[in-house]
């Protein structure tokens, strides 16, 4: 969804030239997330006296691009580029429209006034903003935008117009802001009366602050401070004590600069060094010093906040020679299947371990029943290890979206065991489903692909799939690397049970070979774009298959309509007879995944339906399956692994499918329309 960057730079002298690049990379690194217009707030005077120029602030905002914003800034006459700044605090933002559509007015950063005296950027959505912009409109706040973050932005200026004393803190009127907002929220502040300062917050969307100094840090754990009964008026001076145990700062009260994201591929080209902030954290930075703060102390609280190294470099969340990320994602599937396996499968023993559920694994073997709970490719990655996990666990296994898991108000109960699914870890019905089912007891188990994330972090426990950042909207390396880590908890669900030995060699060794298996699929690649050129001119393709490939199928059409904009319908085959085969006829492009598996039979009864009906199926079946080859017109022939794997060699056929029809169409294949990379609103 929307993407927040801002960077602040305390004695670490930057012209506004080198400021304003740091923000629009910033920006161009949150590209993925999905957007439609963006902006950035600098200090905007041009006086030699960096705190002169902190009392006006300037707001560039332009529908479209970041290319587009930053042409707008170039064109700006009225700001000196070359203006060194001791200190300066910058924000930027890309927006994706919720309230009122993308135009210059609606986009971010919002103010609180014409003087822009306080500004804002907000990732979520506030459900009750239009009862604050009542009560705002009632004190003679004018509103400029049709958006919910313009009230919070005028909620702080009305904050701060009824303060009690002048020395009040920025930290403490934002702690007032919060408190009356309902929704789901990451928040960035910067004010002419603070300047030089920042505070960020959240509630539910994700938020984390890079830290960069040449110098040495006072702390790598920063305490959480609590308001007391003596500073709940918010005093500066309530903090007046200066060291490890309130705030992290260079030692020597040198230079520093911070760093604000939405996500860590904003941020690791500058440091690798970061804090994830936890909901309803309040930080600050104030004279360089970050502090963290919190109105209540609850149960279960962390009392710091630690200094996290990422594991991720620069050059994974670079295209290098591929047209696209979701190209270069695609590609990477050899490793990527590798890397969640490395450390956790031994092939000489037949041995799975998963460290990050082996605590847990008496208390899951104790459940009655596994419950799924995801959204789009996820919720499918969970779909086509079911009935593998039932085979491995004889266990009743349901899968949810999260969306109507929630509706329903799903009984859950203590002996559940609840697995969270989702690639960003912050998918908001998801993460509400989350919490629902802790409510109720549950034991709770999270599958991210994101270290720190709040889905990892709120979970009893879980598995990292390690497939690396993934940037393309449309998700490829991370539904294979889901499907190949819930294939590893079947396996060690099943790992002292006599009868399933067998099974289990056979999948193991399916593990081991599927990285080379893959990479022979990927030579398909100038055929599936050959097909490609054959059917980007189509309205509508359906893709047909049954048991284990039904996933596939829904997989494969979810991928078509997210990047070509075709409609595309993933059909069990089963269900052809009961309505989906008045649908076919010689003209309507029918893709069939039929495998040497226990449906193979059902499957060529439907392809010859498919056939009587004068349709023209593209059959992706096992290279070695001759009948199949022979009877039909067209096939793509992937090689054959164990049937429960198979899915992940047959999905990657229609991940370049749908990569080339996109391409052939014209469209933005990394960035689609209407789209977002982590969906942190519900």
């Amino acid at each position: 969804m929307c993407g927040i960057f801002a960077y602040l730079n305390y004695h670490v002298p930057k012209t506004r030239r080198e400021i304003l690049e740091i923000l629009i990379k910033g920006l161009q690194r949150l590209e993925y997330r999905g957007y439609d217009s963006a902006g950035v707030g600098v200090d905007g005077g041009n006086n030699k006296n960096w705190e002169n120029n902190a009392q006006h602030i300037k707001l560039i905002k332009q529908r479209g691009k970041v290319k587009a914003l930053d042409e707008e800034i170039h064109k700006n006459q009225d700001l000196d580029m070359d203006i060194e700044f001791d200190v300066h605090f910058g924000v930027a933002h890309t927006r994706w429209a919720t309230h009122g559509e993308p135009n210059p007015v609606n986009c971010h950063p919002h103010r609180s006034d014409k003087n822009n005296e306080f500004v804002v950027i907000h990732n979520g959505i506030i459900t009750n903003y239009s009862e604050m912009r009542k009560f705002l409109e009632s004190k003679g706040y004018e509103f400029e935008s049709e958006t919910d973050t313009e009230s919070i932005a005028k909620l702080i200026k009305y904050m701060y117009d009824n303060r009690e004393s002048d020395d009040i803190c920025f930290a403490t009127l934002v702690e007032r802001v919060t408190q009356q907002l309902e929704g789901a929220f990451a928040l960035v502040f910067k004010s002419i009366h603070y300047p030089g300062q920042a505070v960020c917050t959240r509630r539910g969307g994700p938020v984390l602050i890079g830290v960069r100094s040449e110098h040495k840090l006072s702390t790598d754990h920063i305490p959480v401070l609590y308001r007391t009964a003596k500073d709940k008026k918010g005093s500066c001076t309530t903090l007046a004590r200066v060291d490890s145990t309130t705030c992290l700062f260079p030692v020597e009260e040198k230079s520093v600069e911070y760093y604000f994201a939405s996500d860590a591929s904003a941020v690791i080209e500058h440091t690798n060094q970061v804090i994830f902030l936890e909901d309803d954290d309040v930080a600050a930075v104030a004279n360089g010093r970050l502090s963290i703060h919190r109105i209540k102390r609850t149960a279960g609280d962390h009392p710091v906040r630690a200094i996290q190294t990422l594991q991720m470099e620069l050059q994974q969340i670079m295209k290098g020679n591929f047209s696209s990320f979701m190209q270069k994602e695609i590609f990477e599937q050899t490793e990527s299947v590798k890397n969640t396996m490395r450390g956790r499968v031994n092939f000489d023993d037949f041995s799975v371990t998963l460290g990050g559920l082996k605590d847990h694994i008496k208390e899951i073997n104790r459940c009655r029943r596994l419950i799924l709970i995801a959204c789009g490719t996820s919720y499918h990655a969970g779909l086509a290890t079911r009935q593998v996990l039932e085979e491995l666990t004889e266990l009743p296994v349901m899968i949810e979206l999260a969306s109507d898991f929630l509706d329903r108000n799903t009984p859950v109960f203590r002996d559940d065991v609840c697995f969270f699914i989702s690639q960003s870890g912050e998918t908001a019905d998801t993460l509400m489903a989350l919490r629902y089912c802790k409510e109720r007891g549950a034991l709770t188990v999270g599958i991210t692909n994101t270290v720190g994330s709040s889905i990892s972090r709120e979970t009893d426990c879980g598995v990292h799939i390690n497939a690396g950042p993934e940037i393309g909207v449309a998700s490829t390396k991370a539904y294979t690397s889901q499907f190949v880590a819930l294939i590893m908890f079947a396996l060690m669900m099943c790992n002292d049970r006599i009868s399933m030995q067998e099974r289990r060699r056979q999948i193991i060794q399916g593990l081991k070979t599927l990285p080379d298996l893959i990479k022979e699929v990927l030579t398909l690649d100038d055929e599936i774009q050959s097909l490609a050129t054959e059917l980007y001119q189509q309205k509508s393709i359906l893709i047909m298959g049954r048991g284990y490939h039904y996933a596939t199928c829904l997989e494969g059409a979810l991928k078509i309509k997210e990047i070509t904009y075709m409609h595309s319908e993933g059909i069990l085959a089963g269900e052809l007879k009961h309505g989906p085969l008045a649908l076919v006829d010689h003209i309507m492009p029918v893709i069939m995944i039929i495998m040497r598996d226990p449906t193979y039979t059902k499957c060529q009864n439907a392809l010859q339906q498919v056939i009587a009906r004068q349709g023209r199926p593209v059959v992706i079946c096992d290279k070695e399956d001759y009948e199949t080859i022979k009877n039909t017109k067209r096939t793509i022939k992937v090689p054959r692994t164990v049937d429960c794997l198979q899915g992940i060699l047959s999905v990657i056929p229609l991940q370049l499918l749908s990569f080339h029809l996109a391409v052939l169409r014209g469209y933005d294949v990394d960035c689609p329309r209407n789209l977002a990379k982590s969906v942190t609103v519900e």
